[in-house]
């Protein structure tokens, strides 16, 4: 009977993960740096692979990624035609820091500011760093909760796979 239960949870949780993956994008609106609105579905190019970067400007882990990611970014435009855009989840309090932190670290991504957290809750993170990837059908086909380093190189290694799809 213990097997019976342990099969059925992981068969939900796999059935869960498995439309997670394949969800379609929320149609919310954010802001993009010069505080004008911008519809989120709108901002992802079907034509190219989108990697989704939720952060913000107090999570060290967060902006070591996006640096780490700024290193190989021209890169993987070139060889996985990918586009990256990174969504601030930074609320009202520390929203201004937002504009200067991205100058500072030249940062060549889209940004756009989630501060009302509704994109991230339509897609319930809980967390930053959280990464998506979204495919040229406008599906969620990757995500990854958190960041250490060597993260970028697993995904590279993902991009790799689905540029050749």
């Amino acid at each position: 009977m213990k097997k019976i239960v342990l099969f059925f949870a992981a068969f939900l949780l796999f059935l869960a993960n498995s439309q997670a993956q394949n969800a379609k994008l929320p149609d919310v609106q954010l802001k993009d740096l010069q505080g004008k609105t911008v519809a989120f579905k709108e901002q992802i190019n079907p034509e190219k692979i989108t990697v989704i970067s939720f952060w913000a400007t107090w999570c060290a882990p967060c902006k070591k990624e996006l640096d780490n990611i700024a290193e190989v970014y021209p890169e993987w435009q070139e060889k996985f035609n990918v586009e990256l855009i990174a969504i601030s989840t930074d609320d009202a309090r520390t929203t201004p820091k937002v504009k200067s932190t991205v100058a500072a670290k030249g940062w060549d991504y889209t940004v756009l500011i989630d501060s009302n957290q509704d994109l991230q809750r339509a897609l319930n993170i809980n967390s930053v760093p959280f990464t998506i990837v979204i495919d040229q059908k406008g599906e969620i086909i990757y995500q990854h909760s958190g960041y250490k380093d060597g993260d970028e190189e697993e995904l590279a290694e993902k991009l790799a796979e689905w540029a050749k799809k």
